[in-house]
């Protein structure tokens, strides 16, 4: 069962599974459920989908990226015990966005549910050299264009955030395997501005 700020990095994960990494946010509302409460439903969802053990962060509110696109979101980030193909758990929360509302027509704007994969162990896919093709993508093209492939690890976390402060709050020791810094590490090279607006809620 998912359960947040649980214990230790690392404990009742099995040797031969990585540690994967997902961040979580929302937006918009789903039905009745307000974003915090989506977000709960969406790790128990996991929870019941990997049959991993979950562990996962503190509730954190940040400003919609770019400034302007939208309400204030709602962000957190699970770390899970995974034994499949990358894709695989890709394919799971692909499902459960869906079940969310989840559309994908805008690059940036309001959603009801993002799930998105940041690492899986240490795993570069599909290679070193499409990771820092996309990595070193101009802000212009950022906002129009997505990878139609799965690029590990994610090619924007190292820059963001709302990713990287709950990040740490679940795996702050897990390495990046391009750059080879640890996600604590990541945190403290972010500049000032970048972590304007986060709180925990």
């Amino acid at each position: 069962m998912a359960q947040e700020q649980a214990e230790a990095p690392g404990a009742g994960f099995g040797a031969s599974a990585a540690t994967a990494l997902v961040a979580l946010g929302a937006n918009a509302p789903f039905g009745r459920s307000m974003p915090v409460e989506t977000l709960r439903q969406a790790l128990a969802r996991l929870d019941e989908e990997t049959g991993a053990d979950i562990r996962a962060s503190r509730m954190w509110r940040t400003p919609a990226v770019p400034a302007g696109s939208g309400p204030d979101f709602v962000n957190a980030a699970a770390a899970l015990s995974w034994s499949g193909r990358p894709e695989e758990l890709l394919s799971i929360l692909h499902a459960v966005e869906a079940e969310f509302g989840r559309v994908r027509r805008d690059r940036w704007g309001p959603r009801t549910l993002d799930l998105d994969l940041l690492g899986v162990g240490e795993r570069v896919l599909p290679d070193r050299a499409t990771f820092e093709a996309w990595a070193k993508l101009p802000a212009d093209r950022q906002g129009r264009e997505a990878p139609e492939r799965l690029i590990l690890p994610h090619p924007r976390m190292h820059e963001r955030a709302f990713v990287l402060v709950p990040l740490a709050e679940v795996a702050p020791d897990w390495r990046h395997p391009v750059l080879g810094r640890s996600v604590a590490m990541m945190v403290e090279a972010l500049a000032a501005p970048a972590r304007a607006g986060l709180a925990p809620m």
